[in-house]
């Protein structure tokens, strides 16, 4: 005579210490993944203060950071150019931190000038961004000639 036990459902889900954890224990566990997840992700480069300076045809970034140290550097990822419904152009950059890993351990405050003397389209509207997700938009009117 064959016999074979027929398990039921409370058979299988039974805890029998086989690396299975109570269910608030994995609640508990998720809770504290989440949180050190969201605490290692919350770093920010954020902008402290831009503007267009006219006399140098620069613009004037100046990111606030969290770092071990005031030596970072920015840089400009510039996209492409398009045209703007309204006329005129758009144009995106994301602002690079050579030192995005670094501790967070102080406040620091940088300014940076970039040359917009290359960019083929103005005048136009600008989007910075910065991680994670910070915008800042200004207007880039058309380029000054210099008198000869």
């Amino acid at each position: 005579m064959n016999t074979q036990a027929v398990r039921g459902p409370s058979d299988t889900h039974r805890n029998t210490g086989g690396g299975h954890l109570p269910q608030h224990a994995n609640g508990i566990l998720l809770s504290g993944l989440a949180a050190v997840m969201l605490s290692m992700g919350a770093r920010a480069d954020t902008f402290a203060k831009v503007y267009y300076s006219a006399r140098k045809d620069q613009l004037v970034v100046t990111m606030a950071y969290r770092g071990t140290n005031p030596d970072h550097t920015f840089s400009l990822k510039w996209g492409k150019c398009g045209i703007r419904t309204q006329g005129g152009f758009e144009v995106d950059a994301e602002v690079l931190d050579n030192q995005w890993q670094d501790v967070e351990q102080s406040d620091y405050t940088k300014a940076t000038s970039f040359s917009l003397a290359n960019i083929p389209c103005r005048p136009a509207v600008l989007t910075l961004t910065s991680a994670p997700r910070f915008l800042y938009s200004l207007q880039i009117p058309e380029r000054v000639k210099q008198p000869p």
